[in-house]
């Protein structure tokens, strides 16, 4: 006996409790590859990044706290000395010790939405590549393609509402579609915080996370608010940060829209600007990154966004724009962005001293009391140099209609930026394009780059084309098409298409079936993608009726011999890999027949990219076929695709997509020409596999496109064959019988009506021969080609043979035949089965046995027969999928195994049953008849759905019918052992009940016990129930009541009406579709009776006989018939194709016609609309104001500016007549737009016209830390008092500074980095030379300049005794020098005088010399410097000839040289 449980669970929860143990076992794996993941992350921390803590407590101001910032109780014991040592002065850099980081981890700020970032406490010393592999390795960043770096206030400020909202828009919008970078100061507070609410307006408005911003907050760890609950040793995941902005002081809170924070901390706490410097090393490390992991030299680039700011925001972007950053000011955020874009456009001599102290008093209003004018001096120099550097500096003006949102001015700074950054010319434009491309900035591209003044070559952009296509970038594959991308030039090389499908995302299914079947194929050998495999791969898709997209030459053996191919694991950059395979251009013979137009289709559909498909397939001139090509591969990869249901999905959806595609241009086709578009149906399509629109569409299984008319009608033709389409039916019927009909006229056919429309034609032409008086050109349609035609329809009427053989080899009439003859065939089968079933086979059976043999031979044919040369397994598949066939070749083997029992004498009855069985499966055949009819042909679709639904109701059914009738079976009788009886009891009569048959022997009022047997003895007979001593019926009776009465209630009433409802949704759902699953069905039943011998069985022996001979004994193969096949022409191939490219081109129109019309577009575009003209307006109104004010000003200085001149002209007046003042009058200066300086001396204005060195003003002295004095442009002169200069001195060297630098101050003293006390004279050497001896193009020699990165001309500075520089020497060799040396006297002076040199001082300047020496072909130096040039590409110094042109990247003088030596040799830059 089992132990009594007493735990009971019901076993509907077994599943619950199964799924919940799943769920369980599912998180705690997932908990613990997270622990490891935290685990690794914090030990790859503390070995990698450091914190930095005071050492040495030095006492401060305060009691109790460090001169660090810190409290004595937070510094460890080893800090803190003893009282003698408190004299030492404090000093970070050696009293600051680094430590192993105690913060990091995941940051929580609670509140709405759960706002959780990564934050790390990093030293100010920190490696910014340790930060940037933290960013992008441990934290999973992707790589920029643009660092956004927002500076500005740090102070909370205010903005003007339609500034901040344009602020925010274009900022998210420059990093969501760029995949951008923010990096902020991190805090709540000024810039930060309107950085951080723009991200929260693009969360809260997308309501999800994906497409995160990435915004990185870069801060100071001391003045960091409430950020103990940010310490662990082992990190914090997550660390709730509480924002209490009420009570940080003066503290700042972390922003709670960050994404990540890198906390900088140097050993101080409470002072600000400790990131600055950490901040500026990493963008400068990111910005020299490649740009999406490419060769080509293009590197991330960095801009400066610049809100309101005070000074440290000025020295910010002044760096910036020194560094080669270009910056983005937003007029009206106030303070300093404003004073940069009020003087942004003026030119240098306008930005006076009196004009920043104005701009300073009127923005900064309060703080220019603090304002000393050593500071005001130093803004205007600075800002000076900022406008002098306008490629760098762009100004968004909200007043400007026509300058955009702020992102498309921050995208046009970073082009403009690059557009000037050196690199000329063709280069310049496409290293523009490259970043376009890699922001995904369509609009950018077409309004900066694809201008007038850029002519695009095809082979310019096929990079840029590679790029798109890989970054699934749709818009700008299409902008690459419409300016000139021919794809016929891009796709050329194998190699590019191998590429493409090389770099297939690794999500894509089709690329692991690539690699499923390089390891079946190739297991030992390295993973390489050819068009092979590709080939082969889309023919699995497609189906093995079509002939292989791709055949290589030379590859159908094996892979042993050469293969186009991609290596998968390969590194090497894609020029290179083009460069390296063999045998590739434009005279191979395998890429001039590719379709490269039907291979971009095909590679964007085999990754489901809609957009990118569409993009091709507009472009397809075989675009039905491509449709359709696509519909059948997207069928079977979801087929195939059994993991991802929603990829699946997707690609069905896509499939049914190109179906209605399909549909749409064969729709247009057909309205327009019905005989073009049908013969489009039956064409041989060369670019996918030689196979037809019509064959696709049935493979791909598009009902839809079976179903349209014309398909139809083109069936219809072929069903009727060279019968008229419009014949009635009795009429057909008659002519079976009475076929001398046919010769009097009483059928029509299709070649009677092609003689009466050439008859028309000809007719109409005479017509118009009579009335013109010439000859008339009527274009003539080709009639269609069908393939039932025997022989080619000419003009002769067809003669009584032909119509007797069209007549009767017409499929439709095939089928009338066998119709007349199957039923001929059940009647003679049920004749012998009722009447003539002897015991020796009579004639009427022996003529039975003779037809079955006929129909045995006929699905031999058709199993065997195969015009599309399948293979035997795939043709077996085929006909077993065919239900019919089924039947068929169930009903021939159960009349063999009659047959051989009823030629035996002991089974001869058994066989006889077995023909009356097999009979019933012959006249279910007879079902498929109706398959032709339009209206019985839709029902037999319905039954075989309710047939299918049967089955599963009988197995419901079959379940409550076995309950009932085991337990009324073993409650009524006992023990019964007759097998029969047992299945009589518990199943037929339960069976039976449902129908209406009550059983008698439940109750016992109907009992008779003449009606059983009591021991079961009589078998003819069921065994009594259990009886009692009174001979009565002893089972519970009430019991076996209520059982019948629960049975008839679920089985007669819950399960037939359930069956009822089933079938009544079956036939609603197939209602709607069984006109086109009709239809569809419709052409195999055409095609097997096109292909069926024109006899019926039985004698159609007669027409396998005759295949018998002539295939098997003559050895001759069968004529091939081309159903729905048409080998066209090369001219009418080309010709068909463009009128489907018409036809396509006008369904694409119309379709786009109907999407403007359609409602919710139309709502969309007008809110759309409304929208802009809101902006408008709100723009207008503000705008209405200023105006004003600007008009009103405008005038007063008009006014002013003509009393000024009358007053003048007053002076002048009385001082002719003699009138002299005890005081000079006040010089009277005409006020224009903007004020000028104080100062009216005559000289000012004289030197005011002259322009200054820039160079030699330059605040940052190279290899120094001392800094210039600046000096601003109007105090250049000498001859201007500038009474606050006092300019530090850098090597003096105590020799007596006498000289003066003729162009004016400097900003510093001393010789500095120059040799000598006053002019440094340097000699530059222009050597030239003509390339060839046409003299075509005028050559250069010159050196590059590492540290600058230009090319310079050889020079260097001279002694006074000596002509050339030593550093000459060095550079060209003893040999070399010297012969140049002995021509310096034959050179030409082409310039001499003072040099913009950054290394200039008052006291010491370089002048140069530039003389050119131009050397003959003949010369022997020249060869010998030819050699030199070769060897130096290994050197430090590099020399090189150049061509003398403007692109050449020199310094500004040296090109000024060049252009006064083309001039000499009549070149023109």
């Amino acid at each position: 006996m089992l132990p009594r449980c007493e735990i009971k669970i019901h076993p509907d929860k077994i599943d619950s409790r199964l799924g919940s143990v799943k769920v369980q076992i599912r998180t705690g794996l997932s908990q613990l590859f997270s622990d490891i993941k935290k685990h690794y992350l914090a030990s790859w921390i503390k070995d990698n990044i450091q914190k930095e803590e005071c050492c040495f407590y030095v006492q401060g101001d305060r009691e109790g706290v460090c001169m660090c910032g810190y409290l004595k109780i937070h510094h460890v014991d080893d800090s803190i000395k003893p009282e003698s040592n408190q004299a030492v002065t404090w000093d970070r850099h050696n009293h600051v010790r680094q430590v192993p980081t105690d913060a990091f981890g995941d940051i929580s700020f609670g509140g709405l939405g759960q706002k959780t970032g990564k934050y790390v406490r990093v030293s100010s010393d920190t490696k910014p590549e340790v930060l940037y592999q933290l960013l992008t390795e441990h934290w999973k960043l992707p790589p920029p393609n643009l660092i956004i770096s927002v500076t500005g206030g740090a102070k909370n400020f205010y903005m003007k509402p339609q500034l901040k909202a344009q602020f925010r828009r274009g900022l998210i919008k420059v990093a969501q579609t760029t995949g951008a970078w923010i990096i902020t100061g991190g805090t709540h507070t000024g810039v930060m915080k309107h950085t951080g609410q723009a991200v929260r307006d693009y969360i809260l408005s997308n309501n999800s996370t994906e497409g995160q911003i990435v915004t990185i907050g870069i801060a100071t760890w001391g003045v960091i608010h409430n950020r103990k609950p940010l310490v662990h040793p082992q990190g914090r995941f997550p660390a709730y940060y509480s924002q209490d902005v009420q009570t940080q002081g003066h503290m700042s809170c972390l922003d709670n829209n960050h994404s990540h924070f890198l906390l900088v901390d140097d050993g101080t706490n409470g002072r600000y600007g400790v990131e600055i410097e950490l901040r500026s090393r990493l963008e400068r490390l990111i910005s020299q990154q490649p740009l999406g992991n490419k060769e080509s030299g293009v590197r991330i680039p960095v801009v400066c966004v610049v809100l309101e700011g005070g000074p440290g925001t000025l020295n910010t972007i002044y760096m910036a724009m020194l560094n080669g950053t270009p910056c983005v000011v937003l007029e009206g955020s106030g303070r300093l962005a404003d004073v940069i874009a009020h003087v942004a456009g003026f030119p240098v001599a306008k930005v006076t001293l009196s004009l920043i102290h104005q701009l300073l008093k009127r923005f900064f209003c309060q703080e220019y009391a603090s304002f000393t004018e050593l500071m005001v001096i130093e803004w205007t120099k600075k800002i000076q140099d900022m406008i002098q550097m306008s490629q760098l500096l762009t100004v968004f003006r909200i007043s400007e209609d026509d300058h955009g949102d702020v992102d498309v001015a921050i995208l046009q700074a970073l082009l403009k930026a690059n557009r000037s950054s050196g690199s000329e010319g063709r280069e310049s434009w496409e290293r523009q394009l490259e970043l376009a491309v890699a922001w995904n900035r369509v609009d950018i591209a077409k309004s900066d780059i694809f201008t007038e003044e850029s002519q695009w070559k095809s082979s310019d952009l096929h990079e840029a084309m590679f790029s798109a296509l890989l970054g699934n970038k749709h818009q700008f594959v299409r902008l690459f098409l419409e300016n000139g991308v021919c794809l016929r030039q891009f796709l050329q090389e194998d190699t590019t298409l191998c590429h493409l499908y090389t770099h297939l995302p690794t999500s894509c299914f089709f690329l692991r079936l690539l690699v499923k079947r390089i390891q079946t194929e190739r297991t030992a050998a390295p993973l390489n993608i050819s068009l092979r495999l590709v080939s082969d791969e889309i023919r699995h898709l497609l189906g093995s009726f079509t002939q292989p997209l791709y055949p290589l030459p030379g590859l159908a053996i094996s892979y042993l011999k050469e293969d186009v191919s991609v290596n998968l694991q390969s590194k090497v950059p894609l020029k290179q890999q083009f460069s390296s395979v063999p045998g590739l251009g434009p005279d191979r013979g395998g890429a001039s027949h590719r379709d490269p137009v039907r291979d971009l289709f095909l590679w964007a559909i085999l990754q489901n990219k809609k957009e990118l498909a569409e993009i091709a397939w507009e472009q397809c001139l075989d675009c039905m076929s491509a449709a359709l090509a696509a519909s059948k591969i997207l069928k079977k990869l979801a087929e195939e695709d059994e993991e991802e249901d929603d990829e699946a999905k997707e690609m069905r959806e896509l499939a049914n997509y190109y179906e209605r595609h399909a549909i749409g241009v064969f729709s247009e086709c057909h309205s327009c020409d019905e005989d073009r578009a049908r013969r489009m149906l039956i064409r041989s399509s060369p670019s996918w596999g030689h196979t037809t629109c019509l064959r696709l569409a049935l493979e791909a299984n598009d009902k839809s496109f079976i179903a349209h008319s014309g398909v139809q009608t083109l069936l219809t033709q072929i069903w009727c064959g060279e019968l008229a389409v419009d014949n009635p039916l009795w009429r057909v019927l008659l002519c079976m019988v009475f076929f001398p009909l046919t010769y009097i006229g009483f059928l029509r056919y299709r070649h009677d009506d092609c003689l009466q429309k050439e008859l028309e034609r000809s007719e109409e032409q005479i017509t118009v021969e009579s009335v013109t008086g010439c000859r008339a050109r009527i274009r003539r349609k080709s009639p269609v080609r069908d393939p039932l035609t025997r022989t080619p329809p000419g003009l002769k009427p067809l003669n009584c043979s032909m119509r007797l053989v069209s007549l009767f080899t017409s499929p439709q009439v095939k089928f009338y035949w066998n119709i007349v003859f199957y039923f001929g065939f059940l009647l003679l089968f049920s004749v012998v089965l009722m009447i003539d079933f002897q015991t020796t086979p009579s004639w009427r059976e022996c003529l039975l046995y003779v037809w079955i043999f006929s129909l045995v031979c006929e699905e031999i044919r058709q199993l065997f027969h195969d015009p599309d040369g399948f293979p035997f397994n795939k043709k077996a598949k085929m006909y077993i999928k065919d239900m019919w066939n089924i039947l068929d070749v169930l009903s021939i083997l159960l009349f063999i195994i009659g047959l051989v029992f009823r030629l035996t004498t002991s089974l001869f009855y058994a066989g006889k049953v077995i023909l009356c069985i097999d009979f019933i499966i012959f006249c279910l055949r007879l079902m498929a008849i109706f398959i032709v009819s339009k209206t019985l042909g839709p029902k037999i679709i319905i039954v075989k759905r309710m047939i299918l639904d049967m089955f599963f109701f009988l197995f419901l059914l079959s379940i409550w019918v076995l309950a009932f009738g085991v337990a009324k079976q073993g409650i009524l009788i006992n023990n019964e052992d007759r097998l029969n009886w047992i299945v009589r009891g518990a199943v037929y009569e339960p069976y039976l009940i449902i129908f209406g048959n009550m059983p008698s022997d439940i109750d016992t009022t109907q009992f008779d016990i003449s009606a059983c047997t009591v021991n079961g003895t009589d078998p003819l007979k069921p065994k009594c129930p259990v009886l009692n001593e009174d001979q009565r019926p002893a089972f519970p009776e009430w019991l076996t009541i209520i059982l019948l009465c629960v049975y008839l209630l679920f089985a007669n009433i819950l399960l037939l009406n359930l069956l009822i409802a089933i079938f009544n949704y079956t036939f609603q759902e197939v209602q709607d579709n069984t006109d086109n699953i009709w239809k569809f069905q419709r052409y195999e039943l055409i095609k097997e009776y096109y292909s069926r011998p024109a006899l019926p069985p039985p004698f159609i022996l007669l027409s396998h006989i005759y295949i018998f001979i002539r295939r098997l004994v003559l050895r001759k193969p069968l004529q091939g018939h081309q159903t729905f096949k048409e080998e066209l022409s090369k001219e009418e191939e080309e010709e068909l194709l463009s009128w489907e490219s018409f036809m396509k081109d006008n369904y694409l129109q119309s379709t786009r016609q109907q999407h403007s019309q359609d409602m919710d577009q139309r709502l969309s575009e007008t809110a759309d609309k409304v929208d802009i003209m809101t902006e408008m307006l709100q723009r207008e109104n503000n705008l209405n104001g200023t105006v004003a004010m600007g008009k009103r000003i405008t005038r007063l200085e008009d006014q002013v500016s003509q009393s000024a001149e009358a007053l003048q002209w007053i002076m002048d007046a009385l001082k002719s007549q003699g009138f002299n003042a005890i005081i000079d009058a006040p010089q009277l200066a005409s006020p224009g737009k903007h004020c000028k300086d104080e100062s009216a001396d005559p000289k000012t204005k004289e030197v005011e016209k002259k322009s200054y060195h820039v160079n030699a003003r330059r605040l940052v002295y190279p290899g120094s830390n001392i800094t210039r004095f600046p000096v601003p442009e109007e105090k250049v002169p000498w001859e201007v008092e500038f009474s606050l200069y006092s300019p530090p001195v850098l090597n003096e060297d105590g020799q007596v500074q006498s000289d003066r630098n003729p162009q004016g101050r400097t900003g510093m003293r001393g010789r500095g980095s120059l040799c000598c006390l006053g002019p440094n004279h340097i000699l530059e050497l222009v050597l030239t030379r003509w390339r060839d001896t046409e003299g075509s193009v005028l050559e250069f020699l010159s050196v590059w300049n590492r540290e600058e990165s230009l090319w310079e001309l050889p020079g260097g500075l001279v002694q006074s005794d000596e002509p050339l520089s030593d550093r000459l020497q060095s550079i060209f060799g003893q040999r070399i020098y010297n012969r140049i040396k002995a021509k310096v006297v034959e050179g030409s002076k082409v310039y001499e005088g003072y040099v913009d040199d950054i290394r200039n001082t008052d006291s010491a300047w370089l002048e140069t010399t530039v003389l050119n020496i131009h050397l003959d072909r003949t010369d022997h130096q020249l060869a010998d410097i030819n050699r030199m040039t070769v060897s130096s590409l290994g050197c430090d110094e590099v020399v090189q000839w150049l061509e003398v042109n403007t692109s050449t990247r020199m310094s500004s003088y040296q090109k000024d040289s060049l252009r006064r030596v083309a001039e000499l040799h009549l070149w023109n830059m």
